[in-house]
């Protein structure tokens, strides 16, 4: 099973959609396992976002992103990255396909929903930048046999 990499970002706190999304990403069969609260600094920002540093819309997205605490989860199933990315929807909400999280929750390019990895190798950057090995958990879920067909496990 691939894990992925997700950021709820401060207009979701703001707008009080975390239970939304997050019960969509469960709802999908995809298990959450880690999550915690945590506040975001420039370092950080600067680290995570070091493709967009030198663009002029930079400095507003360290005060967007820091504007209140932020939730990160690690979601864990087969293909992750590639389904959480079709849940999430385009980058500009406004141009996101309705039935998307940005699609129906934002109207925003930038206050957009949620930051979800693009890619499984920046999926595995992108968690052991934000969680400790021992903040990752393995259970089971009882739902397993009926979201994955005994030849998807």
């Amino acid at each position: 099973m691939e894990q992925t990499f997700v950021i709820l970002k401060p207009s979701t706190i703001q707008r009080s959609l975390i239970g939304d999304v997050i019960t969509r990403y469960q709802r999908k069969g995809l298990i959450v396992t880690g999550i915690k609260m945590m506040q975001l600094d420039e370092k950080i920002l600067r680290e995570h976002y070091a493709h967009l540093v030198d663009r002029p819309f930079f400095p507003s997205l360290v005060d967007s992103m820091t504007r209140t605490p932020v939730i990160v989860m690690v979601l864990k199933g087969k293909d992750a990255v590639e389904v959480v990315r079709a849940m999430t929807g385009a980058t500009n909400c406004r141009k996101a396909a309705p039935g998307t999280i940005r699609g129906d929750f934002g109207m925003s390019g930038q206050e957009n929903i949620v930051h979800a990895s693009d890619s499984p190798e920046n999926a595995v950057i992108e968690i052991n930048r934000f969680f400790k090995p021992e903040e990752i958990f393995d259970y089971p879920m009882p739902t397993f046999n009926a979201i994955y067909a005994p030849d998807e496990q």
